[in-house]
């Protein structure tokens, strides 16, 4: 089952080129169950990765480019009064579908983007009074723009903490962009690409983790991680107990990827960073200078004894 998803990783791979690690890690989020918000400047291939991993499992995919002016409901769904029927008739919105890609997310207000925090919590919308479930499975990938950029809406840490990993593309290496300048578009490529999985073998991947087997020393690692973020007074508030599962549940996947039945510390180590980082807020250090989350989290985990 899981060979499935190295063959996913290999055609993705085809399309976003000389990022094979960020693949591997994007996989890993999905296979955890968890949504991934993917941070980087325009241009470097954010989009067309999220529709590769959904086209490669088998998934249906829509994509909704966040903007200022863009309303809960014309993501949720919203209902619209039909004379043949005598009442209102609820359309569903683009976030009916099992992967959602959330385009520049923090382009839209705080209104916006809160109005999927319920979908991405419990697999729900609730419009009207009316609860409604969303297809199984269900992702989110969102895509943002650094900070700093004109147009942004920083997401709030209850935001943030849905997202069970984050990572960013970067530029690729000069053989890749080489590669990438004298081969076809990306985007046309993107038509040719079969499933390489379903829907159901996806679904079986997740619930064989529950098979991985983590021992009690290990519980006890991630413990100790977690306790440190919230001790060591580099980070303005530790991780959650949300953290500590999400830590737990992407180590189990990183190992299924390695072809292991059992988690060890490197595969912790291996996932620390894209899923604690963003949801840690950096204090200034000492001498006044502010050090990245992802530095942050590295020394973190260097202090933090085996």
């Amino acid at each position: 089952m899981y060979a499935k998803l190295h063959a996913v990783a290999r055609q993705v791979g085809g399309i976003i080129v000389g990022k094979d690690v960020q693949i591997r890690q994007a996989l890993t989020c999905l296979l955890a169950g968890g949504h991934l918000l993917v941070e980087d400047v325009p241009g470097v291939g954010k989009t067309t990765l999220s529709h590769a991993l959904a086209i490669s499992l088998g998934l249906r995919f829509n994509r909704v480019q966040f903007t200022s002016d863009l309303l809960p409901a014309d993501v949720s769904g919203i209902s619209i009064y039909e004379r043949e029927k005598n009442g209102f008739v609820f359309h569903p919105g683009p976030i009916f579908t099992q992967v959602l890609l959330a385009d520049e997310i923090n382009r839209a207000t705080p209104k916006t983007q809160s109005g999927l925090l319920e979908a991405m919590e419990e697999r729900q919308v609730t419009a009207d009074g009316v609860t409604r479930a969303l297809p199984e499975p269900f992702f989110v990938i969102a895509t943002q723009n650094p900070g700093h950029q004109i147009g942004t809406f920083p997401l709030p840490e209850s935001q943030l903490d849905r997202f069970l990993m984050c990572l960013s593309l970067g530029y690729p290496d000069p053989a890749s962009e080489r590669a990438l300048l004298m081969g076809e578009d990306r985007r046309a490529l993107l038509k040719s690409l079969p499933a390489a999985m379903t829907p159901a073998e996806l679904a079986a991947a997740q619930r064989g983790l529950r098979q991985i087997h983590t021992a009690p020393a290990l519980i006890d690692y991630v413990h100790a991680l977690v306790q440190a973020s919230r001790q060591n007074g580099s980070f303005a508030e530790g991780l959650s107990p949300r953290a500590a599962l999400a830590l737990v549940q992407a180590a189990r996947a990183w190992a299924a990827l390695e072809g292991r039945d059992h988690v060890i510390p490197e595969d912790v180590q291996a996932v620390l960073v894209p899923v604690c980082a963003h949801r840690l807020r950096p204090l200034k250090s000492a001498h006044g200078v502010a050090l990245a989350s992802r530095d942050l989290v590295l020394r973190l985990q260097q202090s933090v004894p085996l």
